[in-house]
């Protein structure tokens, strides 16, 4: 009995990684892209273009800000674990932060519709908050980027008008999934991804109707 409960643990454990992983913060944006590519009208666009598109998203959100956290981490001499320390995560937010402005610019350049660009809007928002929030409460940036996933389906829904159901009832257990996995892989407190989904659905909800 205690051989499974063991082996049922590493799973759990192994699940929680994995989860970790994949539904990263940096990663919101791409998706969200991918989504509009897909199940608007936008999928009617050459595949050319949109494959341009998503790789610029990719390079400005994915690629450029992993390169400025090596950098900074071989300047200052961090660890991965001392990068990732309360008091130099702030680095890692302003090097996304910056990042982001650039991919927003991009967007503005290629005269892309305004629901485009307001998940880059939503990303700024979420990781501009997170950075003034860690000042004093290392929040759950994982947690943040999924409640962003929330918040813009449902915004996304007032546009497009469609019934967003399915979609929020999906995310909602995705981002219940995430927010497991960080506790169990003990990297936040039960309030700490409380607050982050809080924000991150804010965020979500604000970026995609004001801008």
């Amino acid at each position: 009995m205690r051989k499974e409960k063991i082996k049922a643990l590493r799973i759990l454990i192994t699940g929680a990684r994995i989860l970790s992983s994949i539904f990263i913060p940096s990663f919101c944006p791409l998706v969200g892209f991918i989504i509009l590519l897909t199940a608007t009208y936008m999928s009617l666009l050459p595949w050319d273009f949109k494959l341009m598109l998503l790789s610029a998203v990719y390079i400005f959100t994915i690629a450029m800000p992993w390169l400025g956290q090596k950098l900074a981490q071989r300047i200052y001499g961090w660890t991965h674990h001392e990068m990732q320390m309360q008091h130099n995560r702030a680095t890692a937010y302003i090097i996304k932060i910056i990042c982001y402005l650039c991919c927003l610019s991009f967007c503005k350049h290629m005269n892309l519709p305004n629901f485009m660009g307001a998940i880059i809007v939503v990303s700024l928002l979420v990781n501009c908050s997170c950075v003034i929030i860690n000042i004093w409460n290392h929040i759950s940036a994982h947690s943040a980027g999924t409640g962003a996933i929330i918040g813009c389906i449902f915004a996304y829904s007032t546009i497009f008008h469609f019934n967003p159901l399915w979609w929020l009832c999906a995310s909602i257990l995705l981002s219940g999934a995430v927010m497991s996995s960080r506790m169990l892989l003990r990297g936040h407190t039960l309030l700490q991804v409380l607050e982050g989904t809080a924000i991150g659905i804010c965020c979500g909800l604000n970026g995609v109707i004001l801008f």
